[in-house]
């Protein structure tokens, strides 16, 4: 039978020529003139003096809009390219290219950022009252109101630029000698060494000797840098702790948190309410156990299968079931599904050239996007094909926003695609062929929410004892491992025989420079969109304009309005996480029921 739709995805119709594409380097070139002339204003810039004084600023917002739309759309399509085939060289320059753009583009911002700072602050309140700044009032204010909180201007370029070969350095330097790890391994009488990710993969087996085995070589390869990923981890730490004196920031918590646009106290709430109900997940740990044979779990036994799930999904098949389950919730979805499906805006081909991963990314100047995965016809792949379709769909609804409204934070990025995940992974298990099929895929489900609730909990946890410890002077490996380990036996309840007291070093989140604490907001996205998720199955009928509106306002707001203005809960107290981990406790409790012996 012909497939109806290509896997393949269609470029062309944003650049023509792929690398080459003369077209890309002419709208490159009318970028750079744009940024000049930008660079220009914003340095010309007069202080306003009266409220009324818009008129230079409306041209500035005007310019701001066309230059970050321009720079989105050739990252998109960079992206794009060296996706697809990593073996494309001149994408790979175009890469530098796309750094620098973006380099010119931040030291504007920065800039016009400190200029808004001298504005007078009741013109400033004034200027924002204007008919044509209004819409822009959230996101300047944010501007005014960071700038305000960091060094004088000077200082911080300074800082920016030590980073690159100080704290970035750092960074890049775990990278360098994670790249060049490896475990020796030996199948079918063939010895081979595996990459890292490669050996990971493994600790799915359902072959328990084969789990245990690549973990114990996994640790024995970590524990062989620890010394050198102690160095990395205590001094990009280091920097942030003297970045945050300087700047008189006396909590750790606090760039994180303003990163993610959310009170502390909404992080406390998410977690208290986390920490009390995890006695289901305890169980759910126990179970699995006994269906293993074992006593009791340990850390390499989680991703373990409980049953075979062997049912493939061929694409087209895929497409039909994400449209059909999207369309239970929301025509506008299943329409947006649809026209991606027909317009060759998915790579999902199985084919070797392709980097690993998926991804959604968005042309903000030609209003399309584009998803990127390898598609083997897995449940999980079906999933993940869901989950890209739901990223693609916020960004689909805010395309007639103004672009400087569009940026929305890490913690409510992930609530259109886990929604839409969560759409479609319902209907698999309420659709499976068998009961053991049925166990498998509510196993699936539950590995995630125990990720969630467990894994992460536990880096969070971890990383709040070890800045505490870094505030005083260095942390031996040794005392990390430790750290890591109590963390694990805490998050987990205790629930486990054996953790993993490398984490620290094996987890790539603790060594990255883009921010600290770079976990709970997985758990929030998560968690959201289950609220999210509830809600619709409450109220179906008016369920798609409040989840329109909701997904829309993600970039101007914080998320406490954001919730209170679209769903009516406060964020900051417990019972609206205690009604999304609810949805997860069902999941365990009909796993437990299916699996009685």
């Amino acid at each position: 039978m012909d497939s109806r739709y290509n896997p393949r995805w269609d470029l062309e119709s944003i650049f023509s020529g792929g690398s080459e594409s003369t077209e890309l380097q002419d709208y490159i070139k009318v970028l750079e003139t744009d940024l000049d002339h930008l660079t220009q204003q914003v340095n010309g810039f007069p202080l306003p003096e009266k409220p009324d004084d818009v008129g230079f600023l409306e041209s500035i917002i005007s310019l701001l809009e066309k230059v970050s739309k321009q720079i989105g759309e050739v990252s998109a399509y960079v992206s794009c390219l060296t996706a697809e085939d990593v073996h494309d060289h001149k994408a790979k320059l175009l890469v530098g290219k796309r750094s620098e753009l973006s380099a010119a583009y931040s030291a504007i911002l920065t800039i016009l950022d400190r200029k808004f700072v001298q504005i007078d602050s009741d013109v400033w309140n004034g200027l924002l009252e204007q008919p044509t700044l209004t819409p822009f009032s959230f996101i300047l204010n944010e501007r005014r109101r960071k700038a305000m909180d960091k060094l004088p201007v000077e200082q911080e370029i300074l800082l920016n630029d030590l980073a690159v070969d100080g704290y970035h350095a750092w960074g890049e330097m775990y990278d360098a000698i994670v790249a060049k790890m490896g475990i020796d391994w030996e199948e079918d009488g063939q010895k081979q060494r595996l990459s890292i990710g490669q050996a990971a993969n493994l600790l799915s087996n359902p072959d328990r000797d084969i789990r245990k085995k690549v973990f114990d070589r996994l640790e024995k390869a970590w524990l062989e840098q620890a010394d050198l990923f102690s160095e990395t981890i205590n001094h990009l730490a280091g920097f942030r702790l003297q970045t945050y004196k300087h700047r008189k920031w006396e909590n750790v918590l606090k760039e994180p948190v303003q990163y993610n646009r959310m009170k502390e106290q909404t992080l406390h709430a998410m977690w208290e309410a986390i920490s009390s109900h995890k006695t289901p997940f305890v169980s759910y740990l126990k179970r699995k156990a006994e269906l293993l044979g074992l006593e009791q779990l340990s850390w390499f036994d989680l991703e373990a299968p409980v049953g075979e799930n062997s049912k493939t999904v061929d694409y087209d098949e895929a497409a039909r079931i994400i449209i059909e389950q999207f369309n239970r919730f929301s025509t506008g979805m299943a329409e947006f599904a649809q026209m991606a499906f027909d317009n060759r805006w998915i790579e999902a081909e199985n084919r070797s050239g392709k980097r690993p991963g998926g991804f959604c990314t968005s042309f903000p100047d030609s209003q399309e996007t584009r998803i990127f995965m390898t598609y083997s016809g897995t449940a999980s792949n079906v999933a993940t094909l869901a989950h890209e379709l739901g990223h693609g769909y916020h960004q689909h609804v805010m395309n007639d926003i103004e672009i400087l409204n569009q940026d929305y934070a890490m913690n409510v990025a992930e609530t259109a695609s886990t929604f839409a995940e969560m759409i479609v992974a319902d209907a698999a298990v309420k659709n499976a062929d068998s009961k053991q099929e049925k166990i498998s895929l509510l196993d699936d489900k539950i590995q995630r929410s125990v990720a969630f609730f467990m894994n992460i909990h536990a880096r969070f946890l971890f990383e709040t004892k070890f800045y505490e410890e870094r505030k005083r002077g260095l942390v031996s490996a040794e005392r990390l491992n430790g750290l890591m380990k109590q963390a694990q036996k805490d998050a987990y309840c205790n629930a486990l025989h054996g953790y993993d007291p490398t984490f620290w070093s094996s987890k790539l989140h603790f060594h990255i420079t883009d921010v600290p604490f770079y976990n709970f907001p997985y758990t929030f996205g998560y968690l959201f969109s289950l609220g999210i998720y509830a809600d619709a199955l409450e109220s179906a009928e008016s369920f798609e304009e409040k989840y329109i509106a909701l997904l829309r306002d993600t970039g101007r707001m914080n998320v406490e309005d954001l919730a209170k203005k679209h769903l009516g809960v406060q964020l900051d107290r417990m019972e609206f996480w205690e009604k999304a981990i609810q949805l997860c406790i069902d999941d365990v409790e009909e796993f437990l029921k299916l699996t009685e012996a």
